[in-house]
């Protein structure tokens, strides 16, 4: 989709992917096949290219730093530093003034145990770096759960970890938010977000939460572009409590699934405001033209998705071109453009494609 956007801006793409005809590489001028860490395949991808930029965290961060030299990477190397490790994350939150979760160290499970008794239960223990959509991580419930446990075990074994406090959260939300060399700073609308399976499931748009908190998230989201001297795009992941409180959860260094919606939303999609900031073109202020809901398409769910293609003439269906299916696999996404949430919502329900039921 980032591809897609550039070509529509007249550049032209490369893409490095280890996946011979991968998604992008479907899109691209020409496609390196060759692992993310691969210095000599990146060196190659750097040295026909004017711009670099990465669309994920666990990019090899010295195969980067080796490049920089040779090739713009206006996204930096200190963005990628500090996202691709809970730990560096969290304490850059912290240091710019924002809300999270309780949260301590860990290597071992000696640390661990002393780590659950500062913070208590319930918690979750995570590695600090390669963990995705619920990989990586443990929610501990009591000290029943640290018994026999192959899976903390596992965790602890990658070396640097984090125990962090659950929060008690009211709304799981998500803003993205973008940054060229000139300042400018778009923000996208606020999206609600549902997971299941620790999976993203459907993101809201706008959140349906008081205009307050509202502003409160799209600020939390500035600041922290400020304060990291962003370039490009950036997700920013929100739990909201209760009484207001905003914490941040994670950040993602790139265009991010919760803002799939903007392609149709918006008058500019996530895809096309990176592109335009990395290349440091201006920035424009975004505008939600339509509410929207946006639904996942994992591998359960491709099968009766295409089945219902026919019956839905105003949905956008999204598919990304991935050539193996497999359950809860992103394969691809739906964007339905709504006057009314709740009848949008039901109608999803009604396909009974996917088994979580959002109201």
């Amino acid at each position: 989709m980032m591809a897609l956007s550039a070509k529509y801006g007249g550049m032209k793409v490369i893409t490095l992917d280890p996946t011979p005809n991968c998604p992008c590489g479907q899109v691209a001028d020409k496609q390196i096949v060759a692992e993310y860490s691969d210095v000599k395949a990146i060196e190659e991808l750097a040295k026909e290219s004017d711009v670099l930029t990465y669309e994920f965290e666990n990019v090899d961060l010295n195969a980067l730093k080796d490049v920089a030299d040779k090739v713009k990477v206006p996204q930096g190397t200190n963005l990628l530093y500090i996202t691709k490790h809970r730990l560096r994350e969290k304490n850059f939150l912290r240091s710019a003034g924002c809300m999270t979760a309780p949260y301590l160290p860990v290597k071992n499970m000696a640390d661990l145990k002393a780590a659950i008794k500062k913070i208590g239960y319930n918690c979750v223990l995570k590695t600090c770096e390669g963990g995705y959509d619920g990989h990586g991580q443990e929610v501990l419930k009591s000290d029943a759960d640290l018994e026999n446990n192959e899976h903390i075990k596992e965790i602890l074994a990658t070396g640097d970890c984090i125990l962090e406090g659950w929060v008690p959260f009211k709304v799981e939300a998500s803003v993205m938010v973008a940054r060229n060399a000139k300042g400018e700073v778009p923000v996208f609308p606020v999206s609600e977000n549902y997971n299941a399976e620790e999976i993203l499931h459907i993101s809201i748009v706008p959140a349906r939460v008081s205009k307050k908190i509202y502003d409160k998230a799209q600020a939390i989201a500035r600041r922290i572009a400020e304060a990291i001297h962003l370039r490009g795009i950036l997700g920013v992941e929100l739990f909201i409590l209760d009484n207001g409180d905003i914490y941040v959860n994670e950040l993602a260094p790139r265009p991010h699934n919760s803002g799939h919606y903007s392609i149709e939303a918006c008058n500019f999609d996530q895809f096309d405001v990176h592109d335009r900031a990395i290349c440091n073109w201006p920035l424009p202020k975004i505008k939600l033209l339509s509410k929207v809901v946006m639904i996942n398409v994992l591998g359960q769910h491709v099968a009766g998705v295409r089945k219902i293609i026919p019956q839905k003439s105003n949905w956008h269906f999204h598919d990304y071109g991935k050539a193996e299916v497999r359950h809860n696999r992103k394969m691809g996404h739906v964007t339905i453009l709504t006057d009314d949430i709740e009848k949008t919502l039901q109608e999803i329900n009604d396909t009974h494609i996917w088994e979580t039921k959002v109201n």
